[in-house]
């Protein structure tokens, strides 16, 4: 095995039952855990004798040269997400700053993103097509979020949203909302899953019209339904169509 290398890994949702085997393989390969803190305190009580490193938020590119360094040095370095490191992760941004890097190994091993582990909470949201759309309008302009939204309502896919709050951005879910309705019902089923996987999981069914009043915060995922979605037996639930084969 080349021993510079970094693997990008996606621990899921953070409890080690919903981390993929080759995830912990990783874990327990590598010398160095490097990623934010949250990800890396999720883990570290696991390999309390593994180096750690970490940067706050809005440094991450700082983390990804330092883990590159750090490889080229000859450690095997974990480079942590939550979920999945190709979905809103680090992926993107380390194989761009490696670019050129023959020296260094980067593997990324999958995991379970949030879209996926809270449709498992609900029940069975994502049968049919499905997009996944952030609201987070810090590198991504929120004209080109409307542009997105509006597009998604009107081919009447069910929607996953990641990031669609926090302290500094108490409006975005409103107004997503409001450009849905209009092309989506009011009624339109709809769930929200929050701390998916970790303690103090939470969750709910309600219609488009009252998520508009929901505040949601960042460790919160949200599903918009199409307009077959619909509740059964508390479970938001999305037909695919089987029903209906002759």
């Amino acid at each position: 095995m080349n021993e510079k290398r970094i693997y990008l890994v996606g621990l899921g949702p953070g409890e080690v039952s919903q981390m993929t085997g080759q995830a912990l393989a990783a874990l327990e390969d590598a010398d160095v855990l490097c990623g934010y803190p949250v990800y890396v305190d999720l883990v570290k009580d696991r390999f309390p004798d593994k180096q750690t490193y970490t940067t706050p938020m809005r440094q991450e590119l700082e983390r990804c040269r330092w883990a590159i360094e750090t490889a080229r040095s000859g450690k095997t370095v974990a480079f942590l997400c939550s979920g999945d490191a190709g979905v809103y992760g680090m992926a993107g941004p380390l194989l761009q700053l490696a670019e050129g890097v023959e020296a260094v190994e980067i593997e990324v091993v999958p995991g379970v993103t949030a879209a996926l582990s809270g449709a498992a909470v609900l029940g069975a949201p994502l049968m049919h097509d499905f997009c996944v759309i952030s609201l987070s309008d810090l590198l991504t302009p929120w004209e080109t979020i409307e542009k997105r939204l509006r597009c998604a309502a009107q081919g009447d896919f069910s929607l996953v949203l990641y990031n669609p709050g926090s302290k500094k951005r108490t409006e975005h879910l409103r107004r997503a909302c409001d450009i849905l309705l209009e092309d989506k019902d009011p009624a339109t089923l709809c769930g929200w899953v929050r701390n998916i996987g970790r303690e103090g999981t939470d969750h709910a069914l309600l219609t488009l019209e009252q998520l508009r009043d929901f505040r949601a915060d960042m460790f919160t995922t949200v599903f918009i339904g199409n307009r077959t979605t619909k509740a059964i037996d508390g479970r938001m639930v999305t037909p695919r169509g089987y029903e209906n084969k002759t």
